[in-house]
């Protein structure tokens, strides 16, 4: 077995997405299904991408083939999450894969930003693992957007990651209809090491403390993303802060990437004072 295949006593994958997220072309919820139970997961939660914003393209854009459709007039805008098409499809697999707990959900970008728009689709589905997170901001003409990662080769970086930590901040106390903070650490997926050096916690550890704080006082669940492993030292400050509990990501777009890296994850977490809850599928708590 290697290092990144978990055990049944390893966490749930609770953001996870397939062909109902836009962004992918390698998303297969029935394979993705068929590797939770070769890994023996106790259950995956297929969080699909739930996104409002318009980005205007450059003269230079570079695009994955599969994003041109959604361009129109140099602006690309996400399509809509087809909810029915999605569900019928969790059932399906519901079928197929009896033994294996599969969780409803959505990875809402920005909801506070599109409050009415987000709303629509929570109405249209009881979903089980609800998601907020920030991937863009303002930038340009009102109404239009860009990746956060952008900005970090403008000036400071550490600037834009305060930025950042802000708008997630005011996410936290403006919307009230999501139960997991994904990927705190979005920007450090981008982060210019070449120009900036590797990236130093302590330098933002005041702003990344005061959003940890804001979270654990809304009595939210902080998501441990392993696209890029989280510093431990910000598990430490989430269980110092108040934090409660938190759920395991894998932030995987193709099956092959579940629970990718889950193994090393759980025994940072468990060095911070987090364990397994009640049940194989919980949050993991404060031990």
């Amino acid at each position: 077995m290697s290092a990144d295949e978990p055990t049944t006593q390893h966490p749930a994958d609770d953001h996870v997405h397939s062909q109902w997220s836009w962004d992918t072309d390698t998303g297969d919820m029935a394979a993705t299904c068929a590797r939770a139970v070769e890994l023996g997961l106790p259950s995956v939660a297929f969080t699909e991408h739930v996104d409002h914003w318009r980005w205007r393209l450059g003269d230079d854009a570079r695009l994955p083939g599969h994003w041109w459709p959604m361009v129109d007039d140099g602006v690309m805008a996400p399509r809509p999450f087809d909810v029915a098409g999605y569900l019928a499809e969790v059932e399906r697999c519901r079928e197929r894969f009896p033994s294996l707990r599969i969780l409803t959900g959505i990875e809402s970008g920005e909801p506070h930003r599109h409050p009415e728009a987000v709303r629509s689709v929570l109405r249209g589905g009881a979903f089980e693992r609800v998601l907020a997170s920030v991937h863009a901001e303002p930038y340009g003409p009102p109404g239009e957007w860009r990746d956060v990662g952008f900005g970090l080769g403008e000036g400071d970086p550490y600037a834009v990651l305060r930025r950042y930590l802000a708008e997630l901040r005011t996410l936290i106390t403006t919307w009230d209809d999501f139960e997991v903070l994904a990927h705190i650490d979005y920007p450090l997926r981008y982060w210019p090491q070449a120009a900036a050096g590797p990236f130093d916690p302590a330098v933002v550890e005041d702003d990344v403390r005061e959003t940890l704080r804001t979270l654990a006082r809304a009595d939210r669940v902080l998501e441990l993303n392993t696209r890029r492993p989280l510093e431990p030292v910000v598990l430490r400050w989430w269980r110092e802060e108040g934090g409660r509990a938190i759920s395991f990501a894998s932030d995987a777009h193709e099956p092959a990437a579940l629970a990718r890296g889950f193994r090393e994850a759980a025994q940072v977490a468990a060095a911070a004072g987090f364990r397994g809850g009640a049940a194989p599928h919980d949050f993991w708590v404060r031990a």
